[in-house]
């Protein structure tokens, strides 16, 4: 078989194995609960900022972060908290 059939055909049992799953959803999807949002205490907080101004400028893990705090904003937003 040539190559690019054998892509095709890989490329359309994927599809087929989708749908098949998807067709398996019974009832609606309302985003379910909402993730929980940890609590940290002020020392644990003012720790980890320490932490962080220790790291070199444009580290990764303050991307992380950033991340994690959109995240949390829209985990407490999902449950109703502000």
């Amino acid at each position: 078989m040539p190559r690019i059939g054998c892509s095709m055909l890989r490329l359309v049992v994927l599809m087929t194995v989708t749908s098949s799953l998807a067709a398996c959803a019974t009832g609606r999807f309302d985003g379910g609960g909402c993730p929980p949002v940890p609590a940290y205490s002020r020392e644990f907080l003012a720790r980890a900022a320490g932490e962080l101004q220790r790291l070199p400028h444009g580290a990764a893990v303050e991307q992380i972060l950033a991340d994690y705090q959109v995240m949390r904003d829209q985990a407490r937003a999902c449950s109703g908290l502000r």
